[in-house]
Formats: C-alpha cells, sequence, structure tokens
C-alpha cells in the first residue's frame, strides 16, 4: 500500500498501461499539479515500478515505463476498475478491455494456479506462509 495506496499513483499507474510514457501527457490526461505528479513519478520510480528512460539530452527529458514489478500490478488495478464499473459508473464502464487473441470483452478473472477453476474469497483456506507473523495465524 505504500507504493501505489495514494489516489494519483493508482491514476498514473493506471495512464501507464494504457501507454503514457511522457510527463506532460500523464499531466494533461489526470489535470494533476506538476509538482504533485513529479513527486508520484520519483515514487513509483523509486519503488521500481515505473523506470525513468531519458529521450533528449536537450531539454533533458524522459519517458517512464512499467517495470516488470509494476506489471505485476496489473491485475490488482484491473480488479479495482471493474469494481468501480460495476458500482460506481452507472452509465457503464468508461473503458473497456478487448482480448486481442479473441477480439471480445474481457474481464479478469481470479482463477486457480493449479487446476484453472475460478476462485473466490470463499474457496480459499488460508494458512501461515514462511514470512508469517504469528499474530496474524489464525488456528483451528
Amino acid at each position: 500500500m505504500e507504493v501505489v495506496g495514494e489516489w494519483w499513483s493508482l491514476l498514473i499507474l493506471r495512464d501507464a498501461f494504457l501507454g503514457v510514457t511522457r510527463f506532460d501527457d500523464f499531466q494533461e490526461r489526470l489535470g494533476i499539479s506538476r509538482n504533485v505528479l513529479n513527486q508520484r513519478l520519483a515514487r513509483l520510480v523509486e519503488a521500481g515500478v515505473l523506470v525513468k528512460v531519458p529521450y533528449s539530452d536537450h531539454p533533458p527529458r524522459s519517458d517512464y515505463r512499467v517495470t516488470d514489478k509494476g506489471r505485476d500490478l496489473w491485475p490488482v488495478l484491473t480488479t479495482m476498475r471493474q469494481w468501480g464499473d460495476k458500482y460506481a459508473a452507472p452509465d457503464g464502464p468508461p473503458l473497456e478491455l478487448i482480448h486481442e487473441r479473441c477480439g471480445q470483452v474481457s474481464d479478469a478473472l481470479m482463477i486457480c494456479s493449479s487446476c484453472g477453476e475460478p476462485i473466490g474469497p470463499r474457496d480459499v483456506t488460508a494458512v501461515a506462509g514462511s514470512g508469517a507473523v504469528e499474530r496474524l495465524i489464525r488456528t483451528a
């Protein structure tokens, strides 16, 4: 949550996933102040979610590109968007994702990585993992 728990950071990442890479384009699309955008981009770069790639020396300019670490946030942002579409978009979703392979509108769906079946909160049991904190583990 430290990395993406702030509203502007989520919107910056959303736009980065949509192909936005330039500071001025983020600023124009989001209507965010330049100093806040600069701070959020710097934080996302520091966290390793975006990488700054220079494209001009005079004047100095950079693209902001999503890293592998950042791409791992795609399912999180996608499911948050779907939740917003369901509960806060009375006129329908403002954005739909088309699966390039089949050409159909697609929603993110959680599935079991072992058997491929869809899963929800009542289909799993939480057990202690190698990094478990004792006070957070519920015993039977």
